[in-house]
């Protein structure tokens, strides 16, 4: 979960092997506040159910398209969503998230919010300017 604002990772959560991501958030047992916007891809149908302020993309009707303003509103949607794909982009060139993860399970938690700390870390230092 990352605050888009700040581009800050606030909470992380992870399963075994391979396992969908609204699998994982319903596992997680998060609860989001009211006042939270959620924004999730498509996988993430039935979250509505759970949190009243959250979006989704519009997915295509079998057998048909689109309509022009749904179409809009998934790339819009999108706009703001690729701050959090850039994020796990940025956590992946840590090649322990990216490929299988041949240690104790046990640790993988522990190094996995470990990674996120360094990237609110790095967040934090003062920018640089090269001249």
């Amino acid at each position: 979960m990352v605050d888009q604002v700040n581009g800050q990772i606030i909470c992380t959560a992870h399963g075994k092997g391979r396992e969908h991501d609204f699998r994982i958030f319903n596992n997680s047992q998060l609860h989001l506040r009211e006042d939270i916007e959620c924004l999730g891809d498509k996988g993430y149908q039935g979250i509505q159910k759970l949190h009243n302020k959250s979006q989704i993309p519009t997915k295509k009707p079998r057998g048909g398209q689109l309509t022009y303003e749904d179409k809009k509103r998934n790339r819009e949607l999108a706009k703001i969503r690729v701050f959090g794909e850039h994020i796990n982009r940025k956590l992946k060139v840590f090649q322990i998230l990216s490929l299988t993860y041949r240690n104790r399970r046990k640790r993988f938690s522990l190094r996995f919010n470990l990674i996120a700390a360094l990237y609110n870390y790095e967040l934090s230092l003062p920018k640089i300017k090269s001249s």
